[in-house]
């Protein structure tokens, strides 16, 4: 049986140009940071990336909006059998994922990041950020921008604390640590545009 289920008007186009995933949480640290997600939805939309999300509500409710706003494709990606316990997607989706646990939903959003971006949020936030950073640094350098005052704060313990450090045979180049909506535009314009599986 064929665990994953997509569902959605524009399923057929799921995998057309690049995609951005966005890692935030449930609840904004501030109106502020939720803010921010819109126009980091907006400028990815923008850019041409399609937007992957968790579906729910906070910052990823914030990034979808920004990003559905100018048309783009907004994936929400959850579990069988929780979607009834974590309640309905944001209604900015236009796609649904179902998949069985939580290592399908991870690898799914990695295996199909062209671009990840992450916020603040809680654990199930620092779980997907951190799983993109150790995927980054062993699997595929796919470019990890970390953004907003809480998760870069974040960004700052991990270095700081040596969780996160460059040695010779595990670059940190995949990874940005974006302080303004303007340094998230002007990085966003310097990364290799193709998307996955070539140009």
């Amino acid at each position: 049986m064929n665990a994953l289920h997509l569902s959605g008007p524009a399923a057929s186009r799921a995998r057309e140009g690049r995609t951005a995933v966005f890692f935030g949480g449930v609840v904004p640290a501030s109106a502020e940071e939720e803010a921010l997600a819109e126009d980091i939805g907006r400028t990815l939309a923008q850019a041409g990336y399609s937007l992957l999300h968790g579906g729910y509500n906070g910052l990823m409710e914030a990034a979808a909006r920004g990003a559905g706003g100018q048309g783009a494709t907004v994936t929400a990606v959850t579990l069988l059998g929780k979607h009834d316990e974590w309640g309905a997607f944001n209604r900015h989706a236009t796609i649904s994922v179902h998949l069985p646990d939580l290592g399908a939903r991870l690898n799914y959003y990695l295996e199909h990041a062209d671009l990840i971006v992450a916020m603040g949020g809680g654990v199930g936030t620092l779980h997907e950020l951190t799983a993109a950073l150790y995927y980054a640094t062993t699997i595929r350098p796919v470019p990890v921008f970390v953004t907003g005052p809480t998760a870069l704060r974040l960004l700052a313990f991990l270095r700081e604390e040596k969780w996160l450090f460059e040695t010779p045979t595990r670059s940190l180049g995949f990874l940005s640590a974006i302080e303004s909506p303007d340094a998230f535009r002007t990085r966003l314009a310097t990364i290799d545009t193709a998307p996955i599986g070539g140009a």
